[in-house]
């Protein structure tokens, strides 16, 4: 089996790559400076060359304010990067592995956890390109998973961990938003599964994320707590930070159908975050 990586720099590229490395497997692994997945031709050519089984799509633009100001990066990387790739994949006979989002769902739903039958609608530009990019993998290929991820920590200084733990190092007081919830979700809770649902066959569109669900606030005070910080924490609406982009208030998404698929259990994103701050801190 032959594995083809786009993204390879990113938290979720890096976690594949080490997952690759440990199990000697055949795969080639490339970053934006190395390849932009928005230049088809190269795409193809790269393609063509490696003729890989799998292509793994972890190249995306993930700046959610910076999007508001600069779609047409958003659109590049989210969409149109993503068409290629789905374009790309159906002419070789590749299957082509594609990570969404939570942010695609408004926040709205009173009624639990969100579910793959719940319909998107998406509040930011980042949040619009990524779901466009979903569409394009459904418009040009059959042969495809899906997997909607969110809160996403790993390898890296771009996830919000790290961040909170250099805004304890400056500041003995922090304001963490208590109305912002979704699911804390880690890198190599999301490579596991995503092998196991490669080796069950499994197709079409999945939320991938730890168990359970946090609220910013509490999720901050659980690594605060686990690092023995003696950071204050102060509750407040994220509508006080006044960022560019809409974020939806509430965006948990249920694992319930791909762990039923795969007959798993997928961790808690307390046991990850544990997981997370003796494998990096």
């Amino acid at each position: 089996m032959k594995y083809l990586v786009f993204g390879s720099k990113g938290q979720l590229g890096k976690e594949f790559v080490s997952y690759f490395h440990k199990n000697e497997a055949n795969y080639k692994a490339f970053d934006i400076d190395e390849i932009d997945i928005s230049e088809r031709d190269k795409v193809n050519e790269l393609c063509r060359i490696y003729k890989p089984d799998i292509i793994l799509n972890c190249a995306a633009y993930n700046l959610v304010d910076n999007a508001e100001g600069n779609p047409e990066a958003a659109y590049k990387s989210n969409s149109k990067g993503v068409e290629n790739l789905a374009e790309i994949s159906k002419e070789l006979n590749s299957f082509l592995i594609h990570f969404g989002t939570d942010y695609v769902f408004d926040g709205k739903k009173e009624t639990g956890l969100y579910t793959e039958e719940d319909k998107a609608n998406p509040l930011s530009t980042y949040a619009k390109s990524k779901y466009e990019g979903e569409q394009k993998v459904r418009e040009n290929t059959d042969n495809y998973l899906i997997l909607r991820l969110s809160w996403v920590f790993g390898d890296g200084q771009q996830n919000f961990i790290y961040k909170l733990l250099q805004w304890a190092e400056k500041n003995e007081y922090l304001k963490i938003a208590f109305d912002e919830v979704s699911v804390p979700t880690f890198t190599k809770s999301i490579v596991e599964t995503t092998f196991r649902a490669l080796k069950s066959g499994l197709k079409g569109l999945f939320h991938l994320t730890n168990s359970g669900y946090a609220s910013r606030y509490e999720w901050a005070k659980y690594v605060l707590r686990k690092m023995n910080r003696k950071n204050i924490l102060y509750p407040v609406s994220k509508d006080i930070f006044n960022l560019p982009a809409k974020r939806p208030g509430f965006s948990a998404m249920s694992n319930e159908l791909i762990s039923r698929s795969l007959e798993i259990e997928i961790p808690s994103w307390e046991e990850a975050v544990d997981d997370y701050l003796s494998k990096y801190l």
